[in-house]
């Protein structure tokens, strides 16, 4: 199964829809996604695909995940050995929270 597959079905369950509905191109602010539905979707997203999504809820710029193209590209992304756009988490892990070199 494609990583769009596996993130349309997490996305479609937070939302209460059909995959089927869903198309990458999808506008998830306008399919009733909300703050809320980010964070459930990053832990389920960490489960299904077994990563670590840097995420602060209290500082995270939502708007990184407009549509579920965004989503797909983040996973892939972070699957490929690359990071996930900055969501407002802290320092990357083995950093000083200072950004110092070690």
């Amino acid at each position: 199964m494609s990583t769009l597959e596996r993130v349309k079905i997490i996305v479609a369950k937070q939302l209460d829809i059909d995959p089927s509905g869903l198309t990458e191109t999808t506008d998830l602010q306008e399919a009733g996604f909300e703050s809320l539905d980010v964070i459930e979707v990053i832990f389920n997203l960490e489960d299904e695909f077994k990563i670590n999504i840097p995420f602060n809820a209290n500082e995270s710029d939502a708007n990184e995940m407009k549509t579920v193209s965004d989503i797909v590209r983040m996973v892939d992304n972070i699957l490929a050995g690359g990071t996930a756009p900055k969501t407002g988490a802290g320092p990357a892990e083995g950093q000083p929270a200072d950004g110092a070199p070690h």
